[in-house]
């Protein structure tokens, strides 16, 4: 079955969880402001109902769902139907892409950074928003998914990491945030919610170093 299928079925549960977790959204959107750029054009990769690209004023998305773009243009979001794997898009048109909760669902994790990158004007930076496999919140979707995470791969900050010094980029800045239900010992591994940003590097520049 296309993993897509359960958003168009159950797009309004999907945006309606939002509403009934706002201590959560809350917590992940003020996480991903902290590394989001002040200025520049951006993009979010996997918009779904436009409810992070509202709250954090960007006006353009990419989406595969039907049912969820409905709900982001409802948002006043100009949404793409395409998937990250294939972005149509030209080259450097954007200064930033944002990802929320999209690396779990991607088919290529390699292909889509790879087409950041190409997306991106030079010095430009993509924000991964993820639950962290090895947090709370990774470990409890891991054992019991739900609908919506059914055919979902959680990666840790290190994997994450590699895959996107491979498609070219490095200058690596990480936010990590506690949800509700986490840990507060003051471990880092603890908290499921992470924001990693990283720059597209110049040819010049080595992926290696970073």
């Amino acid at each position: 079955m296309n993993k897509f299928n359960v958003f168009e079925r159950y797009a309004g549960d999907y945006d309606n969880w939002f509403d009934k977790h706002k201590a959560e959204f809350s917590v992940e959107v003020n996480a991903i402001r902290k590394l989001l750029p002040a200025t520049g054009a951006g993009i979010e990769i996997g918009v779904g109902t436009g409810r992070f690209a509202q709250a954090l004023g960007i006006s353009s998305g990419v989406e595969p769902s039907a049912a969820m773009r409905q709900i982001a243009v409802q948002r006043g979001v100009s949404v793409i139907d395409g998937l990250a794997e294939s972005l149509p898009i030209n080259n450097e048109c954007y200064d930033y892409a944002l990802l929320v909760t999209t690396l779990c669902f991607l088919d290529s994790v390699a292909t889509a950074f790879k087409e950041v990158e190409r997306i991106l004007r030079p010095n430009g930076y993509i924000i991964i928003a993820f639950i962290d496999k090895a947090g709370t919140a990774g470990k409890k979707y891991a054992r019991n998914k739900g609908k919506f995470y059914q055919d979902a791969i959680f990666y840790s900050v290190a994997e994450v990491q590699k895959e996107l010094k491979k498609a070219g980029f490095g200058h690596f800045k990480i936010e990590r945030a506690n949800l509700p239900g986490d840990f507060k010992n003051g471990k880092e591994s603890d908290a499921s919610f992470v924001v990693l940003r990283a720059q597209k590097l110049a040819d010049t520049e080595s992926v290696y170093q970073y």
